[in-house]
């Protein structure tokens, strides 16, 4: 697995960076094997400057068609710098699940700390993973590679699109959302559910155990998906 990580693309006016990493997503599975896009909440403070709600993306791409990261690295740089926004600070990261595993703890800590450029940088390097800013102040380099590290640990965050998840709409019963891409559908406490409708608007799984969850609680005649981070 690639991880290609990316933050900051934004500003109040424009659309965010969910929205920017579905677009490379979708430009990129036209050559190699699109995993999902997922989204990774970041820590919420007065001392940190962001957009909206301080969350990055990850893009993975699967074995079936591998670039080569600095290739692949320039490629994505050129499609975000194409779409670079007035008062965003944009970075951008890629590293392979060898290399995105090491900064699992780096996004860990930006969940809960406020960190620098620097230290993201110095990790980067000694790890040999690409790492850049791409305007602004580049503070978007911390998200970057945190969003790297959340999503190789398998275990954070929620998909923005995996599979046709983005195409289901209504209501819809569990084999056909196992079909479109979600591995399980569970309830809060961990229990399966195989029977009865969800409301498929807007589908959101769980990133866990490096698969798209869908959790759900019951209303009255149907399912309703959770969203958790």
């Amino acid at each position: 697995m690639i991880y290609i990580g990316l933050d900051d693309t934004d500003n109040l006016e424009s659309r965010g960076t969910g929205w920017l990493a579905r677009l490379l997503a979708q430009e990129l599975a036209q050559d190699y094997a699109v995993a999902g896009v997922t989204r990774h909440q970041l820590l919420v403070d007065r001392r940190i400057p962001y957009t909206s709600h301080n969350s990055s993306a990850a893009i993975g791409l699967g074995e079936s068609g591998t670039p080569e990261l600095a290739e692949l690295f320039e490629r994505v740089k050129l499609m975000m710098l194409a779409d670079f926004i007035d008062g965003s600070d944009p970075g951008l990261c890629v590293a392979d699940d060898a290399t995105a595993v090491a900064f699992t703890d780096f996004g860990r800590r930006a969940q809960r700390e406020v960190l620098s450029q620097g230290e993201a940088r110095g990790l980067a390097e000694t790890q040999g993973a690409l790492l850049a800013g791409l305007g602004g102040s580049q503070d978007g380099v911390i998200g970057a590679l945190a969003a790297v590290g959340l999503a190789a640990c398998g275990d954070d965050g929620r998909y923005l699109l995996v599979g046709r998840s983005r195409e289901m709409t209504g209501m819809q019963d569990i084999p056909t959302l196992l079909g479109a891409g979600i591995s399980a559908v569970l309830t809060l406490d961990g229990q399966p559910v195989s029977e009865g409708l969800v409301l498929a608007d807007k589908l959101r799984p769980a990133r866990r155990g490096g698969k798209p969850v869908l959790y759900v609680e019951w209303r009255a005649g149907y399912w309703l998906p959770v969203k958790l981070n």
